[in-house]
């Protein structure tokens, strides 16, 4: 083939319409995620964009909603123990799953009923 994937560029998530300061909370607020700016074409279609190392989250608003129930992007995070007392103290509840042979993970839902995997590789 002459053509190669050289990494993902972002993920986006939906949200419902008017939901940009719920999403700042949660991913900027709660997970530390970076607020970074939308192109100023792109702002009059709502939405907001956050970053952490070299990848992005858009969080992109869609009318009608509906939350994607099973298909989500798996975060790869070091210290998975603090993370989850990090979410306990800030109400956000997670369900631990230890189907896959070598990792700890959980599943959070974002604020809008996205699923979201965060896990850590032993």
């Amino acid at each position: 083939m002459s053509f190669v994937f050289k990494s993902i560029d972002h993920v986006q998530l939906a949200a419902p319409k008017g939901s940009e300061t719920v999403a700042k909370q949660f991913f900027s607020g709660i997970l530390g995620f970076q607020e970074i700016e939308k192109p100023e074409i792109l702002r009059k279609k709502g939405g907001v964009w956050f970053a952490f190392a070299n990848y992005q989250i858009h969080i992109g608003i869609e009318e009608p909603f509906a939350p994607a129930k099973k298909a989500h992007p798996a975060f790869q995070v070091d210290n998975l123990e603090a993370l989850k007392m990090h979410l306990t103290k800030n109400e956000v509840s997670y369900i631990v799953d230890k189907d896959l042979p070598g990792a700890n993970r959980i599943y959070v839902h974002d604020p809008f009923g996205n699923r979201i995997e965060i896990l850590e590789w032993i």
